[in-house]
């Protein structure tokens, strides 16, 4: 039977095996964070000045010039788009080299590996989402109406695109399979999720479609926070958010804990 010191002593142990991890995967991107996050900075930078040089004397969505509309949904769809890329990345690249076996044979238990994986992910969206934002924020007027709202958004959405690159690399034996998982997949869903556009202004079969899009609700409710306006209630979208991110979770959970495509 073990006491509370045995309790103790595991608990700590499963503490300094997570903090280990995590700093690995937080190295892992920092030490070349010119290409993970100057590169998809500027990419999104591009996007502005691209878009909002064409359409913003044209359009206003919401009362909201296109530029200052445009620059929420930028900021968001890096955060997802990184935090996807750093979990799939670092574990295709571990399963790769074999170096998969050097986190795996210490006794971190599934739980901690998770969360060292999906935190270090969100670091780095969050990284490129406040980059992209200090670097858009001078072409357009753009206000903070509810900050909370963009927090909550912006930390689930990192951890859901987190927790989905995770499965992503768990899954891919070869960098192809990884890349047709991303283009096939994660490309659409960001890209067809109303950061370039409000879903109302689509056909109405468009517009339903739109609504089985989990990033549509993290890019509308992001987007929330800042103007006070929304295509739907920002209650409804981090519902649905959420949901998405506890069924991926799970899943996530459910295949380190079998070892599934890790262990041989």
């Amino acid at each position: 039977m073990s006491g509370p010191g045995q309790r103790a002593s595991a608990w700590e142990a499963q503490l300094t095996g997570f903090l280990t991890l995590f700093y690995k995967e937080f190295l892992r991107f920092w030490k070349v964070s010119f290409q993970t996050v100057a590169a998809p900075v500027l990419t999104a930078l591009l996007y502005l000045l691209i878009f909002g040089h064409v359409l913003d004397e044209h359009v206003t969505v919401h009362g909201v010039r296109y530029t200052s509309f445009l620059i929420p949904g930028l900021v968001m769809m890096q955060v997802l788009q990184n935090a996807f890329a750093n979990s799939s990345s670092s574990l295709i690249q571990a399963k790769i080299t074999g170096s998969i076996v050097f986190v795996l044979l210490p006794p971190i238990s599934y739980g901690a590996f998770f969360l060292a994986y999906v935190l270090a992910a969100m670091v780095r969206g969050l990284l490129v989402g406040v980059g992209v934002l200090l670097a858009t924020v001078w072409f357009a007027e753009l206000r903070v109406e509810a900050p909370l709202w963009i927090l909550a958004f912006s930390l689930f959405g990192g951890a859901l695109f987190g927790a989905l690159g995770m499965i992503a690399g768990i899954w891919s034996e070869k960098f192809d399979q990884l890349a047709a998982f991303q283009n096939f997949l994660i490309m659409p869903l960001t890209m067809l999720s109303g950061v370039f556009y409000s879903i109302y202004t689509l056909p109405s079969f468009w517009q339903g479609l739109s609504h089985y899009n989990p990033v549509f609700y993290l890019i509308d409710g992001f987007r929330y926070g800042f103007f006070g306006v929304s295509d739907l209630a920002p209650q409804h979208s981090l519902a649905v958010v959420v949901a998405c991110f506890a069924a991926v979770a799970a899943l996530t959970l459910n295949l380190l804990k079998r070892g599934w495509k890790l262990r041989a």
